[in-house]
């Protein structure tokens, strides 16, 4: 392709303004849920179904007794639920040859109106380098979209999405205004990511609910090379020994 573009979908309220099925698309919702999926596939995570609806978790419990079921809504597991969205909660003894139906308050919503897109992977700072050296092999337009909080812009899912233009930004591709301002909210943010996101209400929510360990889990960098990657309605990890 003659040009190639980086952009950055800052909501899920304006991915409609986004021709999907023309990108490679990656899903970001830093804390916590693609953090946790990262996670879980690391730790051998045999597939996450990503689902919108809580009752389309009980719908597959009901059909399939074996999978584990995780549910959050408001940083709070849903009751009767086998975990929420704590990657604490995706360790191998739990997770590992298993499959987990998830369904979460932001990311699983982005990853559901993104589905008709080329390809879909999933990001997190936990496998961020692995996810840029994937995303310029693949040598096409890509589309950062951010969960953010309940259809608003939230701070660290953009600085994420800056995070990997940094990365990509010397690889041709042509960055669009809302890349361009992450690219720069990194440059602010980039040398104590922790203090920069303190500010964030996503981390004063989790914090009054008694989990600050999760915040700083989910801002470790590159501790995994693991890449969830969607084949139908099923996140398995990309086999890295093949390259598109």
């Amino acid at each position: 392709m003659d040009k190639k573009y980086l952009d950055v979908c800052l909501t899920p309220a304006l991915i409609h303004l986004y021709n999907v099925e023309k990108y490679v698309v990656v899903i970001i919702d830093i804390f916590r849920a693609t953090s946790s999926i990262c996670y879980g596939m690391d730790n051998g995570a045999e597939a996450i179904i990503p689902v919108a609806e809580v009752e389309e978790c009980v719908a597959y419990k009901e059909s399939h007794p074996d999978y584990l079921v995780a549910a959050e809504r408001n940083g709070e597991v849903v009751k009767g639920f086998d975990f929420g969205n704590s990657p604490f909660s995706y360790t191998r003894e739990k997770v590992a040859g298993k499959t987990i139906v998830l369904t979460t308050t932001n990311g699983t919503q982005a990853l559901h109106l993104s589905r008709n897109a080329k390809q879909v992977f999933i990001g997190s700072f936990l496998n961020l380098t692995a996810l840029c050296d994937k995303l310029r092999t693949l040598n096409d337009n890509i589309l950062l979209v951010c969960a953010g909080w309940k259809y608003n812009f939230n701070l660290e899912d953009t600085l994420f999405a800056g995070a990997v233009a940094d990365q990509l930004k010397n690889d041709g591709y042509i960055l669009d205004d809302p890349a361009l301002g992450a690219l720069d909210l990194y440059q602010c943010g980039k040398e104590d990511i922790r203090a920069y996101l303190k500010k964030t209400s996503h981390s004063e929510r989790l914090k009054q609910l008694g989990i600050e360990d999760d915040i700083a889990f989910c801002l470790n960098v590159d501790i995994t090379t693991a890449i969830p990657v969607l084949q139908g309605e099923r996140l398995v990890k990309l086999d890295l020994s093949f390259q598109a």
